[in-house]
Order: C-alpha cells, then sequence, then structure tokens
C-alpha cells in the first residue's frame, strides 16, 4: 500500500473523483458517459445496465477514499472499465479501417490500467500483483501511443479544438502535444525519464480538461455530452495522474536496511 506523502499519492484521489463523478452522472441521467462508455443496447435494458454501472462507479469510487476499502475499489473499477475496454474492441473489430472505435478502446484501457496500478499498489507487499506494479504502469505507454496517433488522424478537427488565443499558435499546441505523447510513451517504455514524462502527460490531459471540457460545459450546461466529457476527462487525468505516482515512488531506491558503520572518534 502507497505509504508516502498524500501529494504523492494525489492520482488516488483524482481517479476517484472521476470515477464518483461518472456515478452521479449516470444516476441523474440514467444513461452511460456517452459516446465514451459505448453500450448499444436498447430500451429497459440499457437504462438498467446504466444505473448498475452509475452505482459501481460511485460506491467503487467512494471506496477508493478509505484505506479498508480501496483495494477493492481500485479492483471494481478496474473490471468496469475493463468491460467497457472490451466492448469498444468488439466495435472495432467490426470496422477495422476505421480509427475512432480503436481510439476510444485505449481511453478505456488506460482507465483500466490504472485500475490494475492501483490495485497493486494496495495489494501485500512482495504479493503478486504488488510485484509487478511497475510492470502494469508501463502499459500506460500504450494509450499515449494511441493519444498520439488520435492527434495525427483527427487533424484538423483537434487543431479546432485548441483555443485560439493560446499562444503562439494553434498548430505549435497540436505539434507540442501530439509529440509529447509520443515521447511519453517512449520513456515509460523504456524506463528513461519516465517520471517526469509521466508527470508531464498528466499536465497534457489536466490542461485538455481545464481550457476545452469547462468551457464547454458553462457553454452548454444542459448537453449531456458536455457533462460525460467532463466526467471522462476527469478521470482520464486521475488515471494519467495515479500512474505517474506509481512510476515516480517506483523510481526512487529502496532504502538500505544494512547496519550503519560506527564513526570512529578521539577517546
Amino acid at each position: 500500500m502507497p505509504s508516502n506523502t498524500r501529494a504523492s499519492n494525489l492520482g488516488i484521489y483524482i481517479y476517484a473523483a472521476g470515477a464518483i463523478f461518472l456515478g452521479l452522472l449516470g444516476l441523474v441521467s440514467g444513461d452511460f458517459a456517452a459516446t465514451w462508455q459505448h453500450v448499444t443496447l436498447t430500451g429497459s435494458t440499457h437504462t438498467l445496465l446504466a444505473y448498475l454501472a452509475a452505482i459501481l462507479e460511485l460506491a467503487a469510487g467512494l471506496a477508493l477514499l478509505w484505506p479498508r476499502t480501496a483495494r477493492a475499489g481500485a479492483l471494481a473499477l478496474t473490471i468496469l472499465f475493463a468491460i467497457f475496454t472490451l466492448v469498444w474492441i468488439s466495435t472495432y473489430l467490426e470496422n477495422l479501417s476505421h480509427f475512432d472505435p480503436l481510439g476510444n478502446v485505449f481511453e478505456e484501457f488506460s482507465l483500466t490500467v490504472a485500475g490494475a496500478v492501483l490495485f497493486a499498489s494496495f495489494s501485500p507487499a512482495g504479493s503478486f500483483f504488488s510485484r509487478h506494479q511497475s510492470g502494469l504502469a508501463r502499459l500506460y505507454a500504450l494509450s499515449a501511443i494511441s493519444f498520439g496517433i488520435g492527434h495525427i488522424y483527427y487533424f484538423p478537427g483537434i487543431l479546432s479544438w485548441i483555443p485560439r488565443w493560446l499562444p503562439p499558435s494553434q498548430i505549435f499546441w497540436e505539434y507540442v502535444t501530439t509529440i509529447g505523447f509520443f515521447l511519453a510513451a517512449l520513456a515509460i517504455l523504456t524506463g528513461i525519464l519516465a517520471p517526469i514524462a509521466s508527470r508531464l502527460i498528466t499536465a497534457e490531459i489536466l490542461i485538455f480538461e481545464i481550457l476545452i471540457w469547462i468551457p464547454k460545459l458553462i457553454a452548454g450546461p444542459r448537453d449531456h455530452t458536455n457533462w460525460a466529457g467532463n466526467a471522462i476527462s476527469i478521470t482520464l487525468t486521475g488515471a494519467a495522474w495515479a500512474i505517474s505516482d506509481s512510476i515516480c515512488r517506483s523510481s526512487i531506491p529502496a532504502p538500505s536496511h544494512a547496519e550503519p558503520v560506527p564513526i570512529n572518534t578521539p577517546a
């Protein structure tokens, strides 16, 4: 279980806040966070599943906030987000030439990886999951690669989302964010500068929430998509943050338990 300061584990709380947001949104709307949570069933079955998912997200998010229930909460979110990932995989297999479903696969996959990393971090020291926490965190690089590909695939659509007032230009930030995702993925996979790279990719997703989704919600508070986009964006931010916390902790050398060498002093 993480034993560092609250600040060094802030990702847990943001990830939990995203799950709670998704749960509350589902309970209020009776729907999934469309279009990110891709469930094609219609009618009463769709609504029932939406409420069940919302209750699970809310309960698991709250469970993450208490040490005694945090491991169970992380496991529940890992399973739920894995299901959403599999749903998107089935959609992608129906049309292999279209990137959009694959991009959503890796968005949900990033949430799944974060849940698994948190589950491992709350597992007993020396257990299978605890020992493989670092390897689980590296899987996030696959999502980072997907984010970079998405920026290329949706150009110039992504360009239009970047505020015009942001200096020096929209095209500059399009290139910077795209390259940033690829470099962060490389760093996380190789372990070279992984802590700073994971922090930067977290900042990139957080800034996207602040500059894109919050203004959209303010401009259109009655649009379910804007609420869903914010909920997913906050959860994505929390996922990246939690994984970054894990990477940063694993980069700290373990303390030596060797007996201190006595220093001889004059009599």
